[in-house]
C-alpha cells in the first residue's frame, strides 16, 4: 500500500542542516516578508523542535509552515542538499494529522479523491463561466463577478472548459510500430483548463509517429493534497493512478505540467516498490521529444519572416530536477521564434499549490519581481511548461499593467507544424 515518509523519517536530513543560512537568498517567501521563520532553516528548526517536543503547535508555528512554497529554490543552493520542502511536506501531514485539515484543504481533499466530482464541478463551471466570471480585456484571463470563498476578486482565472481534454481524444491514438509508445498523463491543468495545449501536444507526437495513449480514469497525481497535508488523499490517488497505469503496455509515461512530473517521478517513488520504476518511466514532454530528434526536425522547417520574442519561465518542479536545456532547445528550434533569455529566469512564480490561496498578498509580492524581469526581458510571449505557472504569471503581468502573454511551449509547437 502507498504511504507517504513521515516526518520522523527525516530525522537524518533534519540533522543535516547546519543552519549556514545560504537558502536565505533564494527563499522567494523570505524575500517578500523578511521573517527568519519563513526561510529554510528557520523551518528545519522548528521542524526539529517538533520531533523533540520543544514546541508546540501554535498559531505562530502553523503560520510558519503554512509560509513555503515547496518550491525548493532552498534545496538548490543548499551544501548538504537538505530537502527541506519535503520536510515541510512531512510536518504538514502531521499538523493535519494532530489538529485535521483545513476547510479548504477538507475541499481538496474530497474533490481531488472523487474523479467524478471533479469533472461535473468542471463542465457545470465551463457551462457557468459567463455567468460567474468576466472576460478581461486581450484574453488575459477571467475575473469573479462575486466574491466567492478562498478566492479573491481581483485574482486572474483561466476559463474552465466545458468539455475537457480527455473527453476530446479517443483512448488511444496510434502511430507507426516501430515508434515508442506513451501514456499520457494530462494532469488537471490541461485536462479542465488548457486543453488546447494537450491539443497541441497530440499533434506534436502524432508528427514523430509517437503511439499514443490517453486513460480516461486516471486521476490527479495528487501534489496539491501533498502541500495541503492531506495524506490520504495523496496515497489514494497514487494508489488508483498505479492501476490505472499497470492496465496498458507503455514504453513511457509522458507529462506536460511541471508539478505532475514531481508528483509521479519524485513523490511516488518514495511511497512503495510498486513505484520503483517511475523515475525512469516517467518524462516531461520537452525531454521526451528532445530524445526523439524533435528539435532537429523544427530546424528543417523554414523560418519566419518576422519572429516574434518569447522568453522561458523554468517551473520550480522541473529546474529542481535538471530539466531546464530541454525546453529553451524546443524554443530555440521553432521557426516563428526569437528566443530571449530572462533574469532570474528560474525564481518561483508564487504559486505553490495551495500557498496562493491562504498568502496571496504574498504570492502577489513574488508574482511582482517575476513580472519585472518578463518586462526587462522585452519579450512579447512568455512560455512555460507548467499550467499552474501560466496561470500565476498571467496574474502578475496583469496586476502589473503589462501585455505579454503567457502560454505553454506546447501551444507555439502546434503553431510552427505543418498542417
Amino acid at each position: 500500500m502507498a504511504k507517504l515518509k513521515q516526518l520522523e523519517d527525516y530525522r537524518e536530513e533534519i540533522d543535516q542542516c547546519v543552519k549556514c543560512g545560504c537558502c536565505r537568498a533564494h527563499c522567494p517567501a523570505f524575500g517578500a516578508v523578511k521573517h527568519e521563520g519563513r526561510v529554510a532553516r528557520g523551518k528545519i528548526a522548528l521542524a526539529d523542535a517538533l520531533l523533540k517536543g520543544d514546541v508546540e503547535m501554535e498559531e505562530r508555528f502553523l503560520l510558519d509552515m503554512s509560509q513555503c512554497l515547496l518550491c525548493g529554490s532552498c534545496y538548490s543552493q543548499c551544501p548538504n542538499k537538505v530537502p527541506t520542502e519535503e520536510i515541510v511536506a512531512a510536518t504538514r501531514l502531521k499538523i493535519a494529522e494532530k489538529k485535521g485539515l483545513s476547510t479548504f484543504g477538507k475541499g481538496v481533499a474530497t474533490v481531488l479523491k472523487h474523479q467524478g466530482l471533479m469533472d461535473f464541478g468542471a463542465k457545470a463551471g465551463g457551462k457557468l463561466s459567463s455567468l460567474l466570471f468576466k472576460k478581461l480585456p486581450e484574453d488575459s484571463g477571467m475575473q469573479l463577478r462575486f466574491p466567492a470563498p478562498f478566492v479573491t476578486k481581483d485574482r486572474t482565472l483561466p476559463p474552465i472548459t466545458a468539455k475537457p481534454f480527455r473527453d476530446r481524444h479517443p483512448e488511444f491514438i496510434e502511430g507507426e510500430k516501430d515508434k515508442p509508445t506513451v501514456l499520457f498523463f494530462t494532469g488537471c491543468g490541461i485536462n479542465y483548463m488548457y486543453p488546447e495545449s494537450g491539443d497541441a501536444m497530440i499533434r506534436a507526437l502524432k508528427f514523430l509517429g509517437i503511439n499514443i495513449i490517453i486513460p480516461k480514469d486516471q486521476n490527479c497525481c495528487g501534489l496539491p493534497a501533498v502541500s495541503a497535508g492531506a495524506a490520504e488523499t495523496v496515497e489514494t490517488l497514487a494508489e488508483k493512478n498505479q492501476k490505472v497505469f499497470a492496465k496498458h503496455n507503455y514504453d513511457y509515461i509522458v507529462t506536460a505540467c511541471a508539478s505532475c512530473n514531481s508528483g509521479l517521478k519524485n513523490v511516488y517513488p518514495g511511497m512503495g516498490d510498486e513505484f520503483a520504476d517511475y523515475p525512469e518511466k516517467v518524462k516531461d514532454i520537452f525531454v521526451f521529444l528532445v530524445e526523439q530528434g524533435f528539435a532537429d526536425k523544427l530546424d528543417e522547417l523554414p523560418k519566419a519572416a518576422q519572429r516574434i520574442k518569447v522568453t522561458y519561465h523554468d517551473p520550480c518542479h522541473l529546474r529542481n530536477h535538471g530539466v531546464t536545456k530541454e525546453p529553451r532547445a524546443i524554443l530555440k528550434a521553432l521557426p516563428q521564434v526569437e528566443y530571449v533569455e530572462m533574469e532570474n529566469a528560474g525564481s518561483c512564480c508564487g504559486l505553490g499549490g495551495t500557498y496562493s490561496v491562504y498568502h496571496y498578498d504574498t504570492a502577489k509580492q513574488i508574482g511582482a519581481k517575476k513580472a519585472n524581469f518578463i518586462n526587462e526581458s522585452g519579450a512579447e510571449l512568455v512560455a512555460t511548461d507548467c499550467p499552474g505557472c501560466i496561470m500565476q504569471l498571467q496574474d502578475s503581468i496583469n496586476h502589473a499593467g503589462g501585455k505579454q502573454k503567457i502560454l505553454h511551449i506546447l501551444d507555439l509547437v502546434a503553431d510552427a507544424l505543418p498542417d
